[in-house]
């Protein structure tokens, strides 16, 4: 039976609000800042429930944290607090998104917005270092002979797991699966036990300029990479690009790596991406279709499997499955770090940057990410304007 809630559903509802406009990092941090403030400061989540919804995000298709976020809202409060969680969470980054998408209608480009990310994508790196050195030693265990000893299968599910996404630069379900089965085998078999500018200026930068036909297609593409495409952010980048990009030729490649360093640079999952696309294709309306198509598919991957995962999550066979895959899911996005490392960290300045972020965050431990990524922009700026 789940144990009352000791906060209400206008508190985490307002939690994820707030996650949504100022958790930056992607994927691997957003999941570390819902561990740090739900599980071990207000203690609203207890460790059990935070990672059988990791591991069913990780299962089910769509992004990670917004997916996490769905299942902690109906963890206590059902089909409405998981709706309106994951509506409080991804709301921010979309309105952000929207208004730098009227602002490249408007210039044309985001040359400025190059040299800020030049400083927040070095600073952005330190932070998921950061979290996913955090979350391993949560998750998998300390970092030493002999926890590595007592822990030795699920060390090599996480550097399986790290190696293969890094090699491949994206996350594979049957990966997870096939960890989980094998440490629910291994652990079965040892113990004995059975078997996650006003309206004229709105008009001029295409906010309503669409064709319905664009929306259609839009509505059926980005329903399919909702549907289809697992694991974080990262692993929707390179499925965006090859339909995008080179299959409906609606973005140029410039284009689409803008939108990646609008998701970047901005709060909340990374897949808000998408509203971006969406945005330049067929002005708001297709931002809204896009989010919209991309989110729908995780809510319910999410919301329908959740009383089930939740019933049987505590037999000690699921236990052991949801272990195995825990290892393999802190493993891809510790090799999500590596590749996203290699394609952001381009010179010795921003090698430096991220290697500042990640003393920072070493230091003062109170430190919040949106201070350092302020001053990682400002950086950015001067280096690029000398």
């Amino acid at each position: 039976m789940q144990e009352a809630p000791t906060y209400t559903l206008s508190q985490i509802i307002n939690y994820f609000f707030r996650l949504g406009y100022s958790g930056f990092g992607g994927p691997v941090a957003l999941v570390n800042y819902m561990h740090r403030d739900l599980v071990e400061k207000n203690k609203w989540i207890s460790e059990e429930d935070y990672r059988d919804g990791l591991a069913l995000a990780q299962l089910a298709p769509g992004p990670l944290a917004a997916q996490l976020s769905i299942y902690i809202g109906f963890i206590h409060y059902r089909i409405l607090g998981a709706t309106l969680c994951g509506l409080a969470f991804v709301l921010p980054s979309f309105v952000m998104v929207v208004i730098i998408g009227i602002a490249y209608k408007m210039y044309g480009g985001l040359s400025w917005m190059q040299a800020i990310f030049y400083g927040v994508g070095s600073a952005v790196v330190g932070i998921i270092i950061m979290s996913c050195y955090r979350l391993i030693e949560k998750s998998i265990g300390k970092i030493n002979p002999a926890a590595i000893q007592k822990s030795w299968m699920l060390w090599i599910f996480f550097i399986l797991s790290a190696t293969i996404t890094v090699y491949t630069q994206k996350e594979n379900i049957l990966i997870c699966v096939v960890c989980g089965i094998a440490y629910a085998l291994y652990k079965s078999s040892k113990e004995k036990v059975g078997v996650v500018r006003n309206g004229l200026f709105i008009l001029n930068t295409g906010f309503w300029q669409f064709d319905p036909k664009d929306l259609e297609k839009i509505a059926l593409f980005f329903g399919k990479a909702g549907a289809f495409v697992f694991g974080s952010g990262l692993a929707i980048i390179p499925f965006l690009h090859s339909e995008v990009v080179n299959e409906m030729h609606w973005l140029s490649e410039a284009e689409f790596l803008d939108a990646v360093a609008v998701a970047m640079i901005t709060p909340g999952p990374v897949v808000i991406t998408v509203s971006f696309i969406g945005y330049l294709v067929a002005g708001f309306p297709g931002a809204t279709v896009a989010a919209l198509a991309t989110f729908l598919p995780c809510y319910l991957f999410t919301v329908i499997p959740a009383p089930y995962f939740k019933k049987y999550g505590r037999r000690p066979v699921i236990k052991n499955f949801v272990d195995g895959i825990t290892a393999s899911v802190i493993g891809m996005l510790a090799g999500a770090v590596a590749v996203i490392s290699l394609r952001a960290i381009t010179d010795i300045p921003a090698l430096i940057i991220a290697v500042i972020t990640i003393l920072l965050l070493i230091r003062y431990k109170k430190l919040k990410e949106p201070v350092i990524i302020l001053l990682a922009a400002i950086v950015g700026l001067i280096l690029k304007s000398i």
